[in-house]
């Protein structure tokens, strides 16, 4: 049974008293301890889609339309803003992008941990700070009784990471977004941050979406796969159907896209032509004034489908 439900959700951006849509009717489901990758280029609507679940958006002028969200049977649409901001940190948790953005520089890093404890559990401060320590010796920072009370610029960029994911995981949240956590990091702390993820969800149980753009990432540590192209869902399936046997051109196009392990001097290999703008789409078919398979329905019609939302399916041709 899917532990979090999302259908039909869009976000609306109301543009000078124009609306314009930013995240287009994106479903899927999540299953409890499941690995989600969320997948696609810069303003595909991968962060946007997922600050609209958690309805956290960052601007007065965008709103949440959606058909159902619903976390554990919980209708999270149907709920107030107080009762939101329980579950939001309670049961859903975010490892927002950039670290050194989202950690406050004047607060010390086990208060900021310490601070959700009180808020969601009615803990003491004394007992706040007890299991803000242990969220730290959970999460690999080192000597935490004292690292506790460092500040966020007294940390380095993977322990700033490590930092944000306690905070995240202080109130032992049910689901875990984490959005690109291996971003600007080196591999080594990469490889860390992505074993230290498997870890809490093999002890948790946690159920992840994993919002990047890296398939090298996705294939160590994804269970599904979820690729979103203009604000559109357009292929959804497990990760090894997506990798070995992608529907979607777009998909293909990203996979081919990746550097390849074998020795020559070949060029990457690109996707021609730019995302469209989201207040100017082509008729039809969102991907079709790229798509190097275009047919003759894909500039007429906008694709649907639960697998993969194209007329013309990798698969099904000849």
């Amino acid at each position: 049974m899917s532990l979090l439900q999302v259908r039909d959700l869009s976000v609306i951006a109301n543009n000078a008293g124009h609306d314009v849509t930013l995240v287009d009717r994106v479903s899927f489901d999540l299953a409890e301890g499941e690995i989600l990758g969320l997948v696609g280029e810069s303003g595909s609507g991968k962060t946007m889609a997922c600050r609209g679940l958690i309805r956290l958006l960052p601007s007065p002028n965008l709103r949440v339309q959606g058909g159902a969200l619903r976390l554990a049977g919980q209708d999270l649409l149907a709920m107030g803003e107080a009762d939101m901001r329980a579950v939001r940190g309670g049961q859903l948790g975010m490892i927002f992008q950039n670290p050194s953005s989202h950690l406050d520089p004047l607060m010390r890093v086990g208060e900021q941990i310490a601070e959700g404890i009180r808020l969601h559990q009615g803990a003491s401060k004394k007992d706040a700070r007890r299991q803000a320590v242990e969220v730290l010796r959970q999460v690999g920072i080192p000597d935490p009784q004292a690292r506790v009370d460092n500040y966020p610029h007294e940390f380095s960029g993977g322990m700033r990471q490590r930092a944000m994911i306690a905070v995240a995981l202080g109130c032992n949240p049910k689901v875990l977004i984490a959005d690109e956590p291996t971003t600007a990091l080196d591999v080594t702390v990469q490889a860390q941050i992505l074993r230290l993820l498997l870890d809490l969800r093999d002890r948790r149980g946690l159920s992840i979406i994993m919002i990047t753009h890296d398939l090298g990432v996705v294939a160590q540590t994804c269970d599904s796969i979820a690729v979103m192209y203009a604000g559109r869902l357009c292929e959804h399936a497990s990760k090894y159907e997506v990798l070995a046997h992608p529907q979607h051109p777009y998909t293909a196009g990203l996979i081919d896209c990746q550097p390849a392990h074998s020795s020559g001097h070949a060029l990457l290999r690109t996707i021609p032509g730019q995302p469209p703008l989201l207040d100017a789409l082509p008729a039809g078919c969102r991907f079709s004034p790229r798509c190097p398979q275009v047919g003759a329905l894909c500039t007429e019609q906008l694709p649907h489908g639960a697998r993969v939302a194209c007329h013309y399916p990798l698969g099904d041709r000849p």
